[in-house]
């Protein structure tokens, strides 16, 4: 499957001023394949990959005596059966997380033998950094994030290569898709939600076409999920991580989708909780969207941070996790409004992530909120989100009459129109943000 996180990668490889990279990411959104065969196999002349996880007590004493990056070289190619040569040889320093020697020992490599291209990756890699008892080699890393495959990816895993340059022209032109690609992007988007982002998910799909089978390789991912919190948290922070990751659909469900820990248990308080949902976070399982209370740039003056939205980080978790079965999303159903709408949201919270989007949205003492606003050129531009045809919205005409953008952004299952300074945009178009 393309990623297209590989240019990112290949860039890095080249530049001048290359730093070890950080690679994170959530479990099974496909970093190690990424790696190994699509960067590792096909622009390096041999590839060292060193796994830290299990049992790797002998790879963990090479980085204990002293952090020599000299030395280290010469016990990782006796470890490692391999020759490993400057500038040609790709390292791969796979859950790092599990060796804090190992990611401080980055900060060497980076001053004093820079010809040593290393990556490191991690499920957990977030929450070994947010620990932060260990010497992080701040400045001395280039960090990226990998998350499951957005819709574009989507649509050339599953071969639509093609539709991909069709609703490009579409957008720039700004014109409308012709009916017979729209209603298969359409098609398209509705699989997606229930698919999701996950590598193995959509291969089970590609190779069997059974929804149940990619609701079981969900189950699974979820499952090891709730596995992981259990590594660097004490009992009753995985109780509580576990109730967090649990009630998001409920969180998203509700009139008001604001984060309420009240939702998790009747008397639960924010300090109680504050801790499980960082790590979530940190851990890329779930992606915040934090409240402004102006429409000004910059935005980050104006976050109100004890406000904010949660969504997971795959559409098609949360299709599992809400219980909707994939007919009420591939057949026309009475599915309601709402289950429809928590949905199309978390979807196009992920997508805006996927093309380096931060989240924001705008809330006005209750009398309106814009589910998200974005920096786009030199403006501020509100973007609202619809599941279907239906486009009213009282929301969305406050927040002009007060800020004035130059456009808004309404994205639904309509084609692409322009019409009141609203650019309509349909949901799989977002790609073109």
């Amino acid at each position: 499957m393309k990623r297209l996180i590989l240019n990112q990668l290949i860039e890095w490889k080249n530049s001048a001023s290359r730093k070890p990279l950080l690679l994170k990411g959530a479990r099974q959104v496909g970093k190690t394949y990424m790696l190994l065969e699509e960067f590792g196999k096909k622009y390096y002349d041999n590839v060292v990959y060193l796994h830290f996880e299990g049992n790797t007590a002998t790879l963990h004493k090479i980085f204990a005596p002293d952090l020599n990056p000299k030395r280290i070289i010469e016990e990782l190619s006796a470890y490692s059966r391999q020759t490993i040569l400057p500038d040609k040889t790709l390292i791969i320093f796979d859950e790092i997380q599990a060796c804090e020697q190992a990611i401080t020992s980055l900060k060497y490599f980076c001053e004093e033998a820079p010809e040593y291209h290393i990556v490191a990756a991690g499920s957990l890699l977030g929450l070994a950094i947010n620990r932060g008892n260990f010497s992080f080699p701040v400045g001395k890393v280039e960090i990226k994030t990998m998350y499951p495959l957005s819709f574009e990816e989507f649509l050339l895993a599953t071969g639509n290569d093609a539709l991909i340059g069709k609703i490009r022209e579409a957008y720039f032109a700004f014109s409308p898709l012709s009916d017979v690609y729209h209603n298969l992007a359409i098609e398209l988007y509705r699989k997606y939600l229930v698919i999701g982002g996950y590598p193995a998910a959509i291969k089970t799909y590609l190779e069997t076409g059974n929804f149940d089978a990619v609701r079981a390789v969900q189950a699974d991912i979820s499952e090891a999920y709730i596995a992981d919190m259990a590594k660097y948290a004490t009992p009753n922070e995985t109780v509580r991580s576990i109730a967090v990751f649990n009630t998001l659909p409920a969180q998203l469900a509700k009139e008001n989708t604001k984060f309420q820990y009240a939702v998790i248990k009747s008397n639960a308080r924010a300090k109680d909780y504050e801790l499980s949902l960082q790590w979530l976070k940190t851990a890329s399982v779930v992606l915040e969207n934090v409240k402004i209370t102006e429409a000004k740039i910059p935005l980050s003056l104006y976050e109100q941070l004890d406000s904010f939205k949660i969504y997971y980080s795959d559409v098609g978790l949360l299709c599992l996790k809400s219980g909707t079965l994939p007919q009420d999303i591939l057949v026309n159903s009475t599915m309601s409004d709402r289950a429809r709408g928590l949905l199309a949201e978390n979807y196009v919270a992920e997508q805006l992530v996927a093309i380096g989007k931060k989240l924001n949205y705008w809330e006005s003492n209750g009398k309106a909120e814009v589910d998200f606003v974005l920096r786009l050129g030199d403006g501020i531009v509100p973007l609202e989100v619809k599941s279907a045809d239906n486009v009213r919205s009282k929301s969305l005409k406050i927040f002009v009459e007060k800020y004035s953008p130059d456009y808004s952004i309404r994205l639904s299952t309509k084609n692409f129109g322009f019409e009141n300074g609203i650019k309509s945009i349909p949901l799989y178009a977002i790609f073109c943000l």
